[in-house]
C-alpha cells in the first residue's frame, strides 16, 4: 500500500466504482434466480459462527473486486503487524494487542522484544482466583456476609463491554450474584443502584487505568462515602472495594489493598479491554471457566481472521461490505438487530467499538480522507425494533444495511417463543430484500374486496421497495464461547475497515476536547470566575449557576 495514493485514486477503488455503475440497482432477487447455489456461495463459517451474506447487493465479480481492494490497501500486512506487536497506533506510539489477552496457543507475543504472555497469564490467574473466592463465599464483607451484589464503576470501555457481556450471559451467571453497572456522572445512576444494595454484602469494582477518570472517580468517591455512612470503618473499605487500574499510589490512597488491584497495559485500548482485568465483572459472574471460554471463542475468531483466505474470511467480508455501502451507496448508518433480548446492550457496545475507532476524518498520515468513513451504528433487539424503527428500514428514504444476529439454541425452555423469534428474524431479512410490488399490493387489496379509486389510493402506501441489504449471523447458542467469537468478529471487522479507509482505529482524540472544557466549566459552576466563552456557553453557565 502506498499511503500517498488517496483511496479513491487506487486501481481497486476505480474498478469498484465502474462495477457499481455497471450493476446499478439490480435486484438481489434476480441474483438468487440466476444462481440456485447463491446461499452456499455467499455464506461462511468461522469460530463456530455462521454468516449468511447472500442478501447483499454484491455478486462474485464485486466480491473479487472488494477483496482486491483489501489486498491493495494492505489488509494482510496490517493484520500481521498488529498480531506481531508492532506499534500500529502511530499517534500514541503503541502496539495494539488485545489479541494477546486471549492468546490460548501458548505461543509468545512480543512487544519491544519482550514476551507479554507471562504477565497476561499472571493477571488472568489472579482474576480467576479472586472470582472463585467471591463466588464460593470465601471472600466475605466486613460483617462476615457473603457478597450478593457487585457494582462495577467505570465508563466507556470499562463499562460497556462488561455490562453487555454480563447481560448477554445472564443464563450462565452465579445465582447469588446480582450485577450492577454505574457509568454516568449523573447522580441518578449511582443513587438508583445504591438504593438496591446493602453495604455489608456489596463489592465495588472501580475501573480506571489512571484512577483519575472524573466520572468514575466521582462515582467511586460517592460510593465510598455511602459505604462508610452505613456503619463501616475505613479499614473495611478494602473488603468491599477492588480496583482495575495501574496507579497503585492512588488506589492505596482510596483505601483499596493493592493486592486487589488488577492491572493492564497501554497496548490495550479501552474499547478493546473486556478481555483484560476490565472483564473482572464477567469473571465474577460466569466464573473462571466461563471467562476463559469467552477468551477461547475470541481466540478461535482470531485464528480464523489470520488463517482464512480473504474471500472466505468472516471479518474481512463484513468489513468490505460496510465499505461497499458507505462508499458507493451513500449509506450513512448501519442497524444492529440482535434477535436475543440478552444482547440488548450489544448495539451500544458496537457504537463505541466502531464509532470511536473509525469516526475519523484524517488518515494515519494526517491527510483528509477522501471518502466517507464510519457510519452511525444503532439498533435495538428484535422483535421490539419491528414495532419501532423497522418502518424506516423498509420504507424510508435511506438505504440502511442491517446485521441480524440470532442464537439457534435458546437459554430458556420456552420453545414456542424461540421458534417465533427466529421466524421473525428470518422473515425480516427476506422482507427487506424482496419487498412488495404495486402489482402484489393490488392483488392483495383486490382479494380483500377493494376496487377502483379506494384501491389505487392505498397502493403507494403499501408498496415496499425491497432490495435492502442485510447480513444474518447465527450463533449456536448464547454461551461465553459464542459471545467471545462474536465480539472478536466485530473488532476485526472494524480493523479491516480502518486499514481500507487509512485511519487509525486505536486512538480517540475526539473524546478529549469536551472533557477539557468540562473541567473548566465545572470550576466555574462551583463559583469560580467565569472564563472567556461564546455568548451561548456563557448564558448556559449563568442559567445553571442561578438555579443552584
Amino acid at each position: 500500500m502506498n499511503p500517498s495514493v488517496p483511496l479513491t485514486q487506487t486501481t481497486a477503488w476505480r474498478a469498484l466504482a465502474a462495477h457499481r455503475e455497471e450493476t446499478g440497482d439490480r435486484p438481489m432477487s434476480s441474483l438468487f434466480a440466476a444462481d440456485p447455489a447463491r446461499f452456499e456461495r455467499f455464506s461462511v463459517r468461522g469460530a463456530g459462527l455462521f454468516l449468511d451474506y447472500s442478501k447483499n447487493r454484491i455478486d462474485e465479480r464485486g466480491l473479487a473486486l472488494l477483496t482486491g481492494l483489501a489486498r491493495e490497501r494492505g489488509v494482510e500486512a496490517a493484520r500481521a503487524a498488529m498480531f506481531g506487536g508492532e506499534r500500529i497506533n502511530n499517534t500514541e506510539d503503541r502496539a495494539v494487542l488485545h489479541v494477546a489477552l486471549r492468546n490460548r496457543s501458548g505461543a509468545p507475543v512480543e512487544v519491544n522484544g519482550s514476551d507479554v504472555m507471562p504477565a497476561v497469564r499472571e493477571v488472568l490467574q489472579r482474576m480467576g482466583d479472586f472470582a472463585e473466592a467471591v463466588r464460593d463465599g470465601r471472600w466475605r464483607g466486613h460483617t462476615g456476609e457473603a457478597i450478593t451484589d457487585i457494582v462495577n464503576i467505570g465508563i466507556g470501555g470499562s463499562d460497556l463491554g462488561p455490562a453487555m457481556a454480563c447481560q448477554a450471559l445472564a443464563a450462565c451467571g452465579h445465582p447469588r450474584l446480582t450485577m450492577h453497572f454505574v457509568s454516568n456522572i449523573d447522580g441518578d445512576h449511582l443513587a438508583a443502584v445504591l438504593g438496591k444494595v446493602k453495604p455489608a454484602s456489596t463489592l465495588f469494582i472501580v475501573a480506571s487505568k489512571t484512577f483519575t477518570t472524573i466520572e468514575t472517580m466521582t462515582n467511586a468517591t460517592s460510593a465510598r462515602r455511602w459505604f462508610l455512612a452505613g456503619g463501616a470503618g475505613e479499614a473495611d473499605v478494602a473488603k468491599h472495594f477492588v480496583a482495575v487500574s495501574t496507579n497503585a499510589e492512588r488506589v492505596a490512597a482510596f483505601g483499596i489493598d493493592t493486592a486487589n488491584m488488577f492491572g493492564f497495559w497501554d497496548w490495550v485500548g479501552g474499547r478493546y479491554s473486556m478481555w483484560s482485568a476490565v472483564g473482572l465483572p464477567i469473571a465474577l459472574f460466569v466464573g473462571r471457566d466461563g471467562f476463559e471460554a469467552m477468551l477461547d471463542g475470541a481466540h478461535a475468531m482470531d485464528r480464523h481472521f489470520v488463517e482464512a483466505p480473504l474471500e472466505r474470511n468472516m471479518p474481512v467480508i463484513l468489513g468490505l461490505l460496510g465499505v461497499w455501502y458507505r462508499g458507493f451507496f451513500g449509506s450513512a448508518s448501519v442497524s444492529i438487530a440482535p434477535y436475543a433480548q440478552a444482547l440488548a446492550r450489544l448495539p451500544a457496545y458496537l457504537q463505541q467499538l466502531e464509532m470511536e475507532s473509525n469516526g475519523k476524518s484524517v488518515t494515519r498520515h494526517g491527510q483528509p480522507v477522501d471518502t466517507p468513513t464510519c457510519p452511525v451504528i444503532w439498533g435495538e433487539p428484535g422483535t421490539n425494533g419491528q414495532h419501532a424503527f423497522f418502518q424506516l428500514l423498509h420504507q424510508g428514504t435511506d438505504l440502511i444495511p442491517v446485521d441480524f444476529i440470532a442464537a439457534l439454541k435458546a437459554s430458556h425452555g420456552l420453545a414456542d417463543h424461540h421458534r417465533l423469534l427466529l421466524a421473525n428474524c428470518i422473515a425480516q431479512s427476506k422482507a427487506l430484500m424482496v419487498g412488495k410490488s404495486a402489482a402484489e399490493v393490488r392483488a392483495e387489496l383486490s382479494s380483500a374486496g377493494l376496487a377502483g379509486e379506494a384501491l389505487e389510493a392505498l397502493v403507494p402506501h403499501r408498496v415496499f421497495p425491497g432490495n435492502r441489504p442485510s447480513n444474518t449471523l447465527l450463533l449456536p447458542d448464547l454461551s461465553p464461547r459464542s459471545l467471545g467469537a462474536l465480539v472478536a468478529l466485530y473488532e476485526h471487522k472494524v480493523f479491516v475497515q480502518s486499514v481500507i479507509w487509512g485511519v487509525n482505529a486505536f486512538d480517540q482524540w475526539g473524546v478529549e476536547l469536551g472533557k477539557q472544557i468540562a473541567t473548566r466549566i465545572a470550576a466555574e459552576l462551583a463559583g469560580g470566575p467565569a472564563g472567556e466563552h461564546d455568548g451561548s456557553t456563557l448564558g448556559l453557565i449563568t442559567a445553571a449557576r442561578a438555579a443552584s
